[in-house]
């Protein structure tokens, strides 16, 4: 976040900053020292991002205990990177609704750099807020979303799921304050484990009086203020194995009561309604039997089961994929042993033609020899008796030999047709494989409409989007003017400001000329008086004008008046 130019280093006063930064959230010591120590004007030194990792590990990383805040530690990197990585344009959350977004990520991610959050992920967390929000799930929608998804990437970073929720997608119908009150109640679920939270009576230890306040329920605390904005905090109830959750019957005028029993104290609570009763007593009930079996909070167990079975599924399908492989290489050698046992049979052809065709001609051949022996023989017949009766021996065990190559040339014969039918089982299989790749094609064509519906739905989307930036730009200058004309009243405001201080000086002026004589007339009832500004007090009107007199002085003169005439 500090390497705005990518040089893949930052200064060292930065660096320098932000590890003072880092001790003070995370509440480890400060070592200056070895802060110097470690800052050298090297590549190899902590202005790189490689020397800065094992300072970070080794003097403050390591020393981290469980005791800071980790809002507030979320809060701090969040700072670093959101000016960096923030979209610029504009979205239906707040930024601090894109805050809490971004640390609910941070919470589902995979433990892997760079972090993604997985789309088994991203559907629980949309779940979360529709339901929060009131709406039902749309799970085609998503279906469809998943299909859009890049296959190049595994999941989403952080700012991409800022953005998904914020541009409206999977919220449409929904307002802003509605939003973000569904993203605060995942963020105090899944960050805050807050199991359960609402008003309820509780009942004093000392004046036995019954006070509403707000409860909020965690995995070992039950915390109670003043109202549900959390600035109040009157009190807790630690929660431990030992505890128990009892309902108790109605009495002094309260209702669905309940008693939660700790080894130094007991708390009555009344619920507004039976429902409300049964569920507080059920999640307290739960929330201690964790507590005795050691177990995380649910939420924490249902994501660590999540991972697990991501893991698990991972794992088969690398088998599966690895089993695949062997299939295959089987496949491919017993491919190449019937090659080779075609290439023999081949081979067994061929030399059984040529002993066919070297049989044939040793016939003729014999044949011919055979002629000339009979001509010799009628010349020569006894002398060749001996000589025939060997040579039919030889011949005997010549056509004996023939008749071995003769079977052998059938068995061959029946080998090729094992290899023809061979090849029209093979024929059959590639005919399948066509008509599955002709269904594929279908299906591919049947997505890719479906991507072109989704594209004019965006472009649509995009129209709405610019009519409402236009109205906003009206809405922009409108004010404007606004402010314009606000400046010009208060510019003559100020200048009537100015003559009534004028006027006030003037007034002040005359009142002190006026003063010495103000006494010599005071008790003159003629037709001199003295005007003087009227008292905030109902004023009265007589015959010497408005505010003339106030009415204690008109008491006292017709009191005066009564007396002159009673006398005459």
């Amino acid at each position: 976040a500090l390497d705005l130019d990518h040089s893949g280093k930052v200064s060292k006063s930065q660096l320098k900053v932000l590890s003072h930064n880092l001790c003070t959230v995370l509440k480890v010591p400060h070592d200056p020292v070895a802060l110097e120590e470690h800052f050298r004007d090297d590549d190899e030194g902590p202005v790189s991002n490689q020397g800065y990792m094992p300072y970070l590990n080794k003097f403050i990383l390591e020393k981290v205990q469980d005791n800071f805040d980790k809002v507030e530690f979320n809060r701090m990197c969040w700072t670093l990177c959101v000016k960096k990585n923030l979209t610029k344009s504009p979205l239906l959350i707040t930024e601090e609704d894109a805050f809490k977004v971004w640390v609910l990520f941070n919470f589902l991610s995979e433990d892997k750099y760079p972090l993604i959050i997985v789309p088994e992920e991203i559907e629980y967390l949309l779940k979360k807020l529709t339901e929060a929000m009131g709406g039902g799930w749309q799970q085609e929608q998503f279906e469809h979303y998943k299909i859009s998804f890049d296959d190049s990437k595994d999941g989403l970073s952080v700012w991409e799921l800022i953005e998904l929720i914020g541009n409206g997608q999977f919220s449409k119908g929904m307002d802003r304050q509605t939003v973000s009150m569904a993203i605060n109640e995942v963020f105090n679920e899944l960050i805050l484990d807050v199991l359960k939270q609402g008003y309820m009576m509780k009942k004093g230890h000392r004046r036995k009086n019954w006070t509403e306040r707000w409860f909020v329920l965690k995995p070992n605390i039950i915390s109670y203020y003043v109202s549900e904005d959390l600035k109040d905090k009157k009190g807790d109830i630690l929660l431990d194995e030992n505890c128990c959750v009892e309902s108790l019957p109605d009495k002094d005028g309260k209702k669905c009561l309940f008693l939660i029993k700790c080894l130094d104290k007991t708390f009555e609570i009344s619920a507004s309604d039976k429902k409300k009763k049964q569920e507080w007593i059920q999640a307290i009930h739960s929330t201690i039997h964790l507590l005795k079996l050691g177990s995380p909070p649910p939420h924490k167990e249902a994501r660590q089961h999540r991972k697990d079975l991501r893991k698990k599924l991972l794992a088969e399908q690398e088998e599966l994929e690895r089993q695949m492989k062997e299939l295959q290489a089987a496949n491919e050698n017993k491919q190449q042993e019937l090659e080779t046992v075609r290439k023999k049979l081949e081979e067994a052809a061929s030399r059984a033609a040529e002993e066919e065709k070297k049989r044939l001609q040793t016939q003729m051949e014999l044949q011919a020899r055979f002629s000339t022996e009979l001509e010799r023989e009628k010349l020569i017949r006894l002398q060749m008796e001996e000589q025939v009766a060997q040579k039919s021996s030889e011949l005997e065990q010549y056509l004996q030999r023939v008749r071995e190559m003769e079977d052998m040339y059938l068995k061959l014969q029946e080998a090729l047709e094992d290899e023809r039918q061979a090849r029209q089982d093979e024929e059959t299989v590639r005919k399948l494989q066509a008509r599955l790749l002709e269904e594929e094609s279908a299906k591919r064509a049947e997505l890719e409409k479906w991507h072109q519906e989704q594209q004019q739905a965006i472009q649509t989307t995009e129209a709405e989007k610019q009519e409402l930036e236009n109205q906003r730009i009206l809405k922009e200058r409108a004010l404007q003017e606004a402010m314009e004309q606000l400046e010009q009243l208060e510019l003559e405001r100020k200048q009537a400001l100015e003559q009534y201080e004028g006027v006030k000086k003037k007034l002040e002026l005359a009142t002190s000329k006026t003063k010495s004589w103000k006494d010599k007339v005071a008790h003159h009832e003629g037709l001199i008086r003295l005007i003087e500004p009227g008292s905030k007090n109902p004023r009265l009107i007589t015959h010497w004008g408005p505010a003339a007199f106030t009415e204690a002085e008109l008491e006292e003169r017709e009191k005066n008046w009564k007396g002159k005439k009673t006398t005459e």
